[in-house]
Order: structure tokens, then sequence, then C-alpha cells
């Protein structure tokens, strides 16, 4: 019945254009579309040419919004488009009526101007190519069924296709409507989540932890309104999601205990500051690397040969932490090399210090603190030489870029080699005895003494 009508409907329209084609308004409308498409043209250039937003393109490091404003000056002709053909719209809906014609060709162009703007707003909006196809193969169909009143009998046609199970009737049209309107709301969710999250984040008048609260509160709230309209969509009244209220209690404090307690975990790590993202971290079973992004579940360490670490948040908070960064970036570390004992000690021990401190990224200087200063001091007396150790402050870690020990390693033996003075290695010496009579007196006493 709805798939007659549909047809009867096409066929009604199709005449009514042959008809309207031989109507002498018709081209008078066509005047007045081609009039609005120009001017719209020429509007739209000069507001984006006297915006620095809308006309200069920012580079990577420009801010979000400033990227999405340029992007958004596409949308400025057909909107424009869309403004002047729906006033001329409403202004020939009332001539009609006066002069008895129908204002059919303006309307159609309100359509493609409608079906213009929803494309263009696609391409501002959606960066994902596969996204954008899919919005652009779906959603423009149905908006120029929507324009074109076609819509309701397409959803009427859907609707009678259906089938039964027990007591829950699945439709044709609730079925794509989940799957239209989960898969927009997933994208919008996806979407609006990582721009909030670029937004807030570089936000440079709040701290570190305070960005990261803020912006781990907006995920978690856009990820509930999200879930609600995508209920909503698929027709489960909300009202009666309280009576399984306990029951989620119940499940969230047996089976999902370990996920509330990460995220209540990464809650409270952000809120009392005890590590930020760039961090340096050892933890218990001696796993470290710099904290870079907080997840609702777990913690992201960056280790130096490359590798990404997910450590659940509750970690942080239940075992051993080393935060190696997290008042200060100075740390100390030494070195440990050994001389001869020939070596004149107290002028070799200047000799390494004035040399370490010529290593740029080693804290140095008359300025600095005595006890920051590079010392060089006798650890002990080995076998071979005299062990010595080199202790200095850096800003940082010593590993990964900043491989510091390495270099003053190298450092010192080359001061080391420059002044003539030995680097021990050990040494064995090994003594043969051969005493012929000492051995013949040892057999005579045997000889003497058979029970021994």
């Amino acid at each position: 019945m709805n798939l007659e009508a549909l047809y009867a409907h096409i066929v009604a329209a199709s005449e009514k254009v042959l008809t309207a084609l031989s109507d002498p308004h018709t081209y008078i409308q066509l005047v007045v579309v081609l009039v609005i498409y120009l001017l719209a043209f020429a509007l739209a250039k000069k507001l984006r040419a006297s915006n620095r937003l809308t006309f200069q393109p920012p580079d990577d490091t420009s801010h979000p919004v400033v990227r999405l404003i340029y992007r958004a000056g596409a949308l400025l002709f057909p909107l424009l488009v869309l403004i002047f053909l729906l006033i001329s719209t409403e202004f020939a809906d009332q001539l009609s009526k006066e002069l008895a014609y129908s204002p059919w060709l303006i309307k159609t162009a309100f359509a493609v101007a409608a079906l213009m703007f929803f494309n263009a707003l696609i391409n501002v909006s959606v960066t994902n190519p596969v996204a954008a196809s899919a919005f652009k193969w779906v959603g423009l169909p149905l908006v120029f069924l929507k324009l074109v009143g076609l819509l309701p009998l397409l959803i009427s046609s859907l609707q009678e296709i259906s089938i039964e199970v027990g007591n829950i009737e699945v439709s044709a049209y609730g079925i794509a409507r989940v799957i239209i309107f989960g898969g927009f709301l997933f994208w919008l969710g996806r979407a609006s989540n990582n721009f909030g999250q670029s937004v807030i984040k570089r936000q440079e008048s709040l701290d570190i932890p305070t960005r990261e609260v803020f912006a781990k509160l907006f995920e978690v709230t856009l990820f509930c309104v999200i879930a609600l309209l995508l209920l909503n969509v698929m027709g489960i009244n909300l009202t009666t999601l309280a009576v399984f209220g306990g029951a989620l209690g119940v499940g969230i404090g047996l089976g999902l205990q370990t996920i509330a307690s990460n995220f209540i975990s990464g809650i409270i790590i952000l809120l009392d500051k005890s590590l930020t993202v760039g961090d340096f971290v050892e933890l218990e079973d001696g796993q470290k690397g710099f904290v870079r992004e907080f997840r609702m579940r777990y913690a992201v360490l960056e280790t130096y040969d490359g590798k990404d670490i997910l450590v659940p948040n509750e970690k942080f908070i239940s075992t051993f932490l080393v935060n190696w960064t997290h008042k200060d970036p100075k740390q100390r570390y030494r070195v440990d090399f050994s001389v001869a004992y020939a070596t004149d000690i107290r002028a070799m021990v200047e000799l390494v210090k004035e040399a370490v401190a010529t290593h740029p990224q080693v804290i140095s200087g008359e300025d600095i603190p005595f006890e920051e200063r590079p010392d060089c001091e006798i650890d002990s007396f080995g076998d071979s030489g005299v062990n010595m150790f080199v202790e200095f402050w850096m800003e940082g870690i010593d590993d990964g870029k900043n491989r510091v020990g390495g270099d003053l390693l190298l450092i010192i033996f080359e001061t080391l080699k420059a002044h003539n003075i030995s680097i021990p290695f050990p040494q064995r010496e090994v003594r043969v005895l051969n005493d012929a009579d000492a051995f013949t007196a040892n057999i005579k006493m045997s000889k003497v003494n058979p029970a021994d």
C-alpha cells in the first residue's frame, strides 16, 4: 500500500514539473536563483577575505579552535545561499497566492542548497574519510527525502517490514534507526572528545594536573551523555534503569571491582598531584619511564627504548613508587673509575673536576652551591689501584637522549690519558717451585714411617 502511494507521489511530482516548465514564472524564478547564488558567492568571498581566521590557513601548531574556524569558513557560501533562498521561499509563497503560480523552482533550489550545506558541513567537521563517505552516502539521501516530503513514506514502508521475536517486534526501520543514529553518536562522541581534550590541554593558564582532571571529567561526562542518547534511540525507557540500579551496584562491586578501582585511582592521582604528565617514575617491579598520558583505566609510561607500558592506575597507589622528577628535575649521579697507586691523587682530582664541569649538561659554576658542583673522591683501595668516583648533578634523567654518564667516562678517560695517568688492570704473578731436594726428603720419610 505504501509502496504504491510512493510511486503515485513520484508520478504526480513529475507531471507537476512538466507543467511548470511551460509557465513564464519559472524563468523568473530561475533568474532569482542565479542572482542569489552570485550574491552569496561574492558576499562569502568578501567575508572570508576580511577575517584573518577564515582566510589565512593555520599551521599544525595553531589552536584547535582556530583550525576549526578556518574550516568553518567553507560553510559561508552554502549558508548564505540557504538563508537567501529561505527568505525568497517565504516571499514567493506570499506572491503565489496573489499571482496563482507555483514557486517550485525556488523550493527546489532551496533543497539543493540544503544538500550543499550538509555536504560542506561533512567536509568541515568529519576528517575521517570512511566516516565522511558514510555520512554522504546515507545522510545526503535522507536529507533529500526529507526536503521533498518522501521520508515519511519511506519510514512507513520500513515499519511494515518486521518480525516478532517473543514479545518483541523488530522492524527494519528500528534496525536502520539504531545503526544510523548509533554510528552518528559514536562518531560524535569520539570527535567531540578529541576536540575537547585538545582544547583543554592547550589551556596554559592551568597546571598539568588540573588540565588532566578537567579532560578526564569531560571524557566521562561525554561518555554518559552519549550512552543515554543511544539508549533513547534504541527505544529503552530510561526510567526502567532505576530498577537495575541495585544489580548494577552489585556488578560493580564484584565483576567490575578492578575497573572501578582503577578509575577512582586515576581521579585521586590527578587531584592530589602525586603524579603528573612528564614525570619519570620507577615502579616496584623495576619498570620505569615517562608518564605520557592518563586514561580512564590506565596510564601510559614511555620507556627510553620506545616501548609504551600500560600501567593500571591502582598500581600507582597500592604499590611502592619512585617519582624521580616530582618536585625537582635535578638529579645526582656518579661514575666510577680507577687509577694506579703511583698517581698524584690530589692533582688528579682537580683535573677530573675541571674536565667534568665542561660538559654542557652538568650543573657547575661559581654561582652553584658547593654541594651541587662536580666532585671527585676516593671510594676504596682496590687490589690493582685506587677506586675513584665522580658525583655530578644534572637536569633530567641520565638515560635516553641524556647519556651524560657515558660522555663523562669518555671525558675522564681522555683527561687521564692526556696527563699520562694510567688506569690499572688486574695483574697476577705466577711462581713455579722446583725444589728437587725437598721432593727427595719427602720420599725418604715415607719409607721410614710406613704407617703414615
